[in-house]
């Protein structure tokens, strides 16, 4: 009550913030009378003004109401479009880092130029971010041609780059790409190895179009740079056989739909391992012993692939590919896979190719990437009921700008039908009405499977229709754009579509240019004259009829979605109608609707065909869909506090190794790692406060030998009188410094500089990748902690800790050994200019130890391997010296799978 009475009397924070930018907005607009007297050339010019008083201590807030004139002017010559005052406020805002919420067809790409302009004058580059190739490609042409205008370079990043292509794009003054394009590229340039090969400038300001789509809809999806692992192709395809039989019979398997799980029942558990055993897939020991576990992980996927995961709803089958399908926008994701093995899973159910699983190189989510840059805004047509989260966690405000024409569309109540039938039936019913009387309309769908079945029932009626969804996605800006023309009826899947405004009778440009092509000469000049009259004459038949008419089929489970959905229709002032269709056995009404609402149906009687219409039943499906979104915002915050620990030792590792490349000279880095790795095998050998006759010199003399390759009689120390623990570290450390110093001397220091480099950068990145690898496995079974009344994230924290400790242990010991058992065979001076390549050659194969010491190449330059320690045939688990001799970081004789110092090994 008293938040009410407040917004009463001093207006909502919005109409605050609203106020303060309408302030500004007369200062912008007197600039316009000064400009438009200028030359083009004296235009222009203003850029290098701007840059000369940034110089001299401005700031861009202090040139903001010239700027944003100075691109308005710009834009009137170069496009023929001039910003409105409520689209200079939107630019404000997005300066101001912050979320711009504008209704579809209001301009928000235009609106983009005045703070992408404003800041690309600082010099450190703008990103302007959007959701696909296309339309990166389309604004970073259109609204390229205003910043060329004024002096600006204009870049784009698309699939298919080359490195000095990507390289020359990120240095223009603004940058156009897609969120998927921007953080590969981040996480390829930190797995490079000189500065020079990497693509991306510093961050300085990203505008996120569609920022609902990228920050919330993908918030949970990785980025992930993978690698090939052990192949198990031939595996997935057996379980898979048999996983088809199991899944026959319901009482086998309990599905929930809200929590979109899968688990075996007891009856399921004894059957599976029987149908296995059968199979000849479960060849020893019971489905659950430890020797089993990967056997475990399979069945689950698979399980998981067949209950959970539809055909043409999740994915698609192309190509002899499985390719997901967006949730949100109903576009498929070229070169997405399900990590775990599920995809291999779904590959081995839909009989394509089953490709390798794949480790993790490097990875990170939309959250923390776009949380790198120091100044973010972004832009939608939906934002407010995702306020909460964007200022949680991004520190994103939401400011809802006004449109330009008040909305003339009218949003009528939903219709609700006990059977899906019976809704499809009403809703050919409508767009028969529509078409009849010319209206266009545009039929939205939650996935391909049902866009399909309302076509087939189109094709039944003879109804002319187009099929917007990701099967036929090439055409979807073509099929979008005309969406608008008399009679026109267009299914789309979700928000297939979005960045291309479906206008009233039809796009001339685009109808011209597929008549005449991309040419825009004499032909294509004609024919637009021709579409331009056409469309013109089309439109006004459009208003007549109502203008667009949207017809959702189901209510999904975000508000937001809907709204976008509904956002198509009435822009800019146009009329417009919107209606959304409802059965009792849609998924959400299903899954998440009360069961009153059920039971209210029930009793009002209704006959086959007949419909409920009531506000009543617009607000308990929107207390539903509330429901799901803070379910769904609490999943991705919980995965966020997670990914926050892995964050910070992303950045901790990518900020070390840019230090390493920039460094020409990191011989003392590796003294003082020398010395801490000699400093962990003395103290290990010798504990504090230990007597001489219980020190291991015998087992530290095996240890300095297998690590340092130096042949040391730490033995004998112990029969020197007064000899402690600091004096054996010394006479190792001083052995091993005489060692390194020698093979620097042979080759000469410059080279020695550049083999230490490239040593240092290969193991670091071998060392990170095992340890995102143990911090996967970590979090997959983490959960289960919470069965001993430990907190998982806390315990998460802590244990993700220690392997980054063990993971710099690692790094420091496996640079120490490889550097000082380095063999070198020059046969010329020059040292080679790319990074030296180093195999750890402690336990190679016969592949890698005979390629590890083949001649240098034709030419010159330096062949280098590295001196076996021991191989494995030498480890005899039966062998109680094994225990002492086996090597720290290689596999425990036990048999546990661990290595040695993290079992056995310990102390």
């Amino acid at each position: 009550m008293f938040a009410r009475l407040a917004r009463a009397l001093f207006g909502s924070a919005n109409d605050r913030a609203l106020k303060r930018y309408q302030a500004r907005v007369p200062a912008i607009n007197a600039w316009e009378e000064k400009l438009a007297p200028l030359s083009d050339e004296a235009l222009r010019g203003r850029t290098e003004e701007f840059r000369a008083r940034l110089a001299q201590g401005a700031t861009l807030d202090d040139l903001l109401e010239e700027a944003f004139a100075t691109v308005r002017e710009a834009a009137k010559r170069v496009l023929g479009l001039r910003h409105f005052d409520v689209q200079m406020i939107g630019g404000m805002v997005l300066h101001e880092g912050k979320i711009a919420e504008m209704k579809t067809g209001e301009g928000k790409t235009l609106v983009a130029t005045l703070p992408v302009y404003l800041n690309a004058l600082a010099g450190k580059g703008v990103h302007v971010v959007t959701v696909n190739d296309y339309l990166a490609k389309r604004d970073a042409e259109w609204m390229g041609e205003v910043y060329g205008f004024l002096g600006l370079s204009t870049g784009v990043i698309v699939h298919g780059l080359t490195d000095d292509q990507r390289r020359a794009a990120y240095a223009c003054d603004i940058t156009y790409g897609t969120n998927n394009e921007f953080g590969f590229d981040y996480l390829r340039d930190n797995m490079k190895y000189r500065l020079e090969d990497m693509v991306q400038r510093p961050f300085a300001y990203a505008i996120v179009d569609e920022v609902d789509s990228i920050l919330v809809d993908e918030a949970r999806t990785p980025l992930i740079i993978s690698g090939p692992t052990d192949d198990t192709s031939d595996l997935y395809r057996r379980v898979d056989a048999v996983m088809a039989e199991f899944v026959k019979d319901p009482e086998r398997f309990e599905k929930d739909e809200k929590q979109r799980t899968v688990a075996m029942t007891e009856k399921g558990g004894e059957d599976i391992e029987r149908m296995l055993r059968e199979a000849g897939v479960l060849t020893e020991g019971d489905l659950y012993d430890p020797v089993n576990v990967s056997l475990v992980h399979h069945v689950n996927q698979s399980l998981r692939a067949h209950v959970l995961f539809k055909r043409d709803v999740e994915y698609v089958v192309r190509n002899d590919k499985i390719v997901i399908i967006d949730e949100f926008t109903g576009r498929m994701m070229e070169g997405r896979r399900y990590s775990d093995g599920l995809h291999q899973a779904l590959e081995a159910k839909e009989h394509v190719t089953v490709q390798p699983e794949n480790q993790t190189l490097a990875s990170i989510t939309f959250q923390n990437y776009f949380r790198l840059y120091p100044k973010l805004a972004g832009m939608t047509g939906t934002a407010a009921t995702e306020a909460d989260e964007f200022m949680e966690i991004y520190k994103l405000e939401v400011v809802e700008i006004p449109t330009n024409v008040p909305v003339r569309r009218v949003d009528q109540d939903d219709e609700v039908y006990r059977t899906a039938a019976e809704k499809y039936e009403a809703v050919i019913k409508l767009i028969g009405e529509c078409q009849a009387r010319g209206q266009p309309c545009l039929v939205g769908t939650t996935s391909i499977e049902k866009s399909e079945l309302i076509s087939s029932l189109l094709k039944r009626r003879g109804i002319a229709h187009n099929v917007l969804n990701a099967r036929y996605h090439e055409q979807e800006a073509g099929i979008i754009a005309q969406a608008g023309r008399p009679g026109a009826v267009t299914i789309a899947t979700n928000m297939a579509g979005r960045g291309t405004d479906i206008k009233l009778g039809g796009n001339a440009e685009m109808l011209a240019r597929a008549e005449a092509g991309a040419d825009e000469g004499p032909a294509y000049e004609a024919a637009l004259a021709r579409h331009k009259a056409e469309v013109e004459a089309n439109k006004a038949k459009v208003m007549e009829a109502g203008g667009l008419f949207v017809i959702g089929t189901e209510r999904h489970e975000s508000r937001r979605i809907d709204n976008q959905l509904r956002g198509r229709s009435g822009r800019q002032g146009d009329p417009g109608a919107s209606r959304f269709f409802l059965s009792l056995e849609d998924d959400l009404m299903r899954i998440f609707g009360s069961d009153r609402m059920g039971g209210m149906l029930q009793k009002l009687g209704l006959k086959e065909g007949e419909a409920i219409v009531h506000p009543w039943i617009n607000k308990a499906l929107e207390k539903a869909q509330k429901k799901v979104e803070a379910r769904n915002f609490d999943t991705r915050k919980n995965l966020l506090k997670y990914d926050d620990v892995m964050n910070d030792q992303r950045r901790e590792v990518y900020s070390q190794r840019r230090a390493f490349m920039e460094a020409d000279d990191l011989s003392e880095t590796i003294a003082e790692m020398r010395r801490e790795t000699i400093g962990a095998m003395v103290d290990r050998a010798i504990p504090e406060n230990a007597y001489p006759e219980q020190w291991d010199l015998a087992g530290l003399e095996r240890r300095v030998k297998e690590v340092l390759g130096l042949d040391l009689p730490i033995a004998a120390y112990a029969q020197e009188e007064g000899i402690d623990e600091v004096q054996v570290r010394e006479r190792i450390e001083a052995a091993a410094d005489a060692a390194a110093a020698a093979k620097a001397a042979n080759i000469g220091p410059e080279f020695m500089r550049m083999v230490e480099k490239s040593v240092l950068l290969q193991v670091f990145d071998q060392v990170w990748k095992e340890h995102l690898l143990q911090l996967d496995h970590l979090r997959q079974g983490i959960g289960l902690r919470a069965y001993g009344q430990r907190d998982p994230l806390n315990e998460y924290k802590r244990e993700a800790f220690a392997l980054f400790n063990n993971m710099l242990e690692e790094l420091r010991e496996r640079v120490t050994s490889l550097l000082l058992r380095v063999e070198f065979a020059a046969d010329a001076p020059p040292p080679p200019p790319e990074p030296v390549r180093v195999m750890d050659m402690r336990h190679p194969s016969p592949e890698e130890a005979a390629s590890a010491f083949e001649p240098a190449p034709a030419g010159g330059g330096y062949g280098l391997a590295v001196a076996p320690a021991r191989t494995a045939t030498e480890v005899d688990p039966n062998d109680p010296a094994t225990w002492h001799r086996t090597p720290r970081n290689a596999p425990c004789p036990c048999g546990s799978g661990k290595k040695y110092k993290h079992c056995h090994g310990k102390g």
